[in-house]
């Protein structure tokens, strides 16, 4: 029996792009996807989720989102459009399989799953950079009985009404999911932010924010700095008497550093800060039973806290013994070369239009493959 040529690991954007690159060059791929569904990520995210990305740099390869999609498509619209996606380019994927582990074989690679072994000659892993949910381990925070949950978790305001919720986090989650609390009749809204952020609006002068943030990328880092707080000090000005001090370090250059991505709001999320409906205070240090004791000594007691303190990759117990991984758990190589010999990881760099790279990152896994003489072997 002929084992796969490639395997692909994950069917969200970066995955489906990969295998759809791979098809239309004629190099059959097969999917694996520890759910039942493809995007399973993205089903599972808040309610009022919307891409920081406009639709015209979010699309896969040849493949337009539907006329009617919103500018910055809603959750619900991406969820379709990747469903869609895999149908009508007739992708093989194997649901409900879990990858659990890779090593080297002698004619390629063996992963071992939830279903048990599998060999292919090329492997492209696909499953995002935003895989597992972080929380930092806060002193105290073991004996602490209040409520506290990721953001990964967080699907809407239902059961905050009338409560003191506390948001842990400026990145673009953490403050939409502040507004969407404050919104939803939360009685107070607090942001703990320990860096300041770098805040850009999803849409400036009626243009979305991304495609300037495209053209600055094209900039050497300091320079784009320098564009990008200007624009910024123009777009939503001095946050500094709300709490919000400017950051040191610029988008870009932060970005190029730890692979940080700017918090993306739109402007009623700024004008609930001024307006004091979300405010924002220091860094969290420590909890007590009942309690959360922040930097500069206050002590608040809140009916809810979110924490929206990022993911990791979640690559280490599957590649971590390959040592093809940097010190953040991300991948030495990706977007499109291999890393080693037939294995490549694809979606592991934020970036401003991330699914719309996701496709140029495929196009290269696919033309990577296609290149390499070995995928035209197959073992029995």
């Amino acid at each position: 029996m002929s084992k796969p040529v490639v395997l692909v690991v994950g069917a969200g954007p970066a995955g489906l792009a990969a295998a759809a690159e791979l098809r239309r060059l004629g190099i059959p791929a097969t999917l694996l996807e520890r759910c039942d569904v493809v995007a399973c990520a993205w089903r599972q995210r808040y309610d009022r989720l919307r891409l920081n990305t406009c639709r015209w740099t979010s699309k896969l390869p040849n493949t337009p989102y539907p006329r009617r999609t919103e500018l910055f498509p809603s959750r619900d619209e991406v969820v379709s459009y990747l469903t869609n996606y895999a149908t009508q380019n007739q992708l093989d994927i194997r649901f409900g399989i879990c990858l659990e582990r890779i090593d080297p074989a002698s004619d390629g690679w063996m992963l071992h799953t939830s279903r048990g072994e599998q060999a292919a000659r090329h492997v492209v892993i696909a499953t995002g950079h935003q895989h597992t949910p972080l929380i930092p381990e806060w002193p105290g925070s073991e004996r602490y009985t209040g409520h506290l949950v990721h953001s990964a978790y967080y699907r809407n305001s239902r059961d905050l009404r009338d409560a003191d919720v506390l948001v842990v986090g400026p990145g673009s989650s953490g403050m939409e999911i502040a507004y969407d609390a404050a919104e939803g009749g939360a009685r107070r809204v607090w942001i703990s932010v320990r860096t300041p952020p770098n805040i850009t609006l999803r849409q400036s002068g009626g243009l979305p924010g991304d495609l300037s943030a495209r053209v600055l990328m094209r900039l050497p880092a300091p320079t784009a700095d320098r564009l990008a707080h200007l624009v910024q000090r123009l777009a939503i000005g001095d946050l500094s008497k709300w709490g919000l001090r400017p950051p040191t370090e610029g988008v870009f250059a932060r970005n190029q550093r730890e692979g940080k991505v700017p918090t993306t709001v739109d402007k009623e999320v700024i004008h609930a800060i001024k307006a004091g409906r979300i405010e924002i205070v220091a860094a969290v240090q420590s909890f007590d039973v009942d309690a959360v004791l922040l930097a500069d000594g206050t002590r608040l007691a809140p009916g809810a806290i979110i924490a929206a303190t990022g993911y990791s990759t979640g690559l280490e117990p599957l590649v971590g013994h390959l040592n093809v991984l940097d010190k953040r758990g991300v991948p030495r190589v990706h977007g499109g070369p291999a890393v080693a010999p037939g294995l490549r990881f694809i979606g592991y760099k934020p970036t401003a239009g991330q699914i719309g790279d996701l496709g140029r990152e495929a196009r290269r896994v696919a033309e990577g493959i296609r290149n390499d003489a070995s995928w035209r072997v197959t073992s029995s």
